[in-house]
């Protein structure tokens, strides 16, 4: 249970109960605080929070079924995730206030001053994070399964956290970076919420190559692919580069796959198709790729 998110839905909540409480000009006395604790109250306070936490898991494990089941929507799914489970906390964490304990005004408001105290002094990165997160989730630079470039991170965004948020690269790894890193970091988005994206082919040929062929070579293995997204263009381009001392020819293919996660099937699938043709057709030999 992320313990963060936890008090700040505590926070909020707390901020709605003391606007539905009548204004009372009595001071708190420390008596009152002990009338509301009991171990009833306790018991039924824990049972609200395990619970409530089993019924956030369940509710996100049921959304992101469905959001794998259905490619169209997936993204669109994975984006209410966090959302959907901020309200479910807000709404658990304000029946255990409200309907168990109904706690006098100036008594939330204070309690709301000392853990407002307590949190700044202890936990300055910590809100700095949990900024971060409000500020991902209503700005909304990217979401859950977008994927970005976060410094030397590339991936799909798995999670989006109030404290950090995950990405799974290409090999399978989970990143986790706090979200104050993501607020003092360029991001890039590759698909900024779209189910397609394009995807970036780069194959190094000789200097001589026909550019005529191979251009028409790229575009048809891209064409062919089961991957491609044919609503978008296909783009071939050329430039020169050197390496050790030696002049090549980069034909960088540019072209769009239905969904993200074809990114990688797509490039190693027009490459095998793009190598092979031009060998096929002599217009590069095996010494050439070597």
């Amino acid at each position: 249970m992320r313990i963060l998110e936890t008090v700040l839905l505590m926070t909020l909540s707390q901020f709605v109960v003391a606007q539905d409480m009548p204004e009372v000009g009595k001071e708190v006395n420390p008596q009152d605080v002990l009338e509301l604790i009991s171990v009833s109250r306790i018991l039924w306070t824990l049972f609200f929070i395990i619970a409530g936490y089993i019924a956030v898991k369940i509710v996100t494990k049921v959304l992101e079924f469905f959001a794998e089941k259905s490619s169209k929507f997936r993204i669109t799914i994975k984006g209410l995730i966090p959302v959907i489970r901020i309200l479910l906390w807000t709404a658990i964490i304000f029946w255990i206030i409200k309907g168990i304990f109904n706690p006098p005004m100036e008594m939330l408001l204070a309690g709301l001053a000392s853990v407002a105290i307590a949190v700044g002094l202890a936990a300055q990165d910590l809100l700095k994070n949990v900024f971060g997160g409000l500020m991902v989730l209503i700005d909304k630079p990217f979401q859950i399964g977008d994927k970005i470039q976060v410094g030397e991170h590339y991936g799909e965004v798995m999670e989006i956290g109030l404290r950090t948020t995950r990405i799974q690269t290409p090999d399978d790894s989970m990143v986790v970076i706090p979200n104050m890193e993501l607020m003092n970091s360029s991001v890039s988005n590759t698909n900024t919420g779209a189910l397609d994206c394009q995807v970036v082919t780069e194959i190094f040929l000789p200097i001589h190559t026909d550019t005529q062929i191979a251009r028409k070579i790229a575009t048809e293995a891209a064409q062919v692919s089961k991957y491609i997204y044919l609503n978008k263009p296909i783009v071939v381009l050329f430039n020169n580069e050197m390496h050790n001392k030696k002049s090549f020819l980069k034909m960088k293919v540019k072209a769009y796959v239905m969904d993200i996660r074809y990114e990688f099937p797509f490039q190693s699938d027009i490459t095998e198709t793009i190598v092979s043709e031009l060998l096929k057709q002599r217009v590069v030999h095996q010494e050439d790729l070597e």
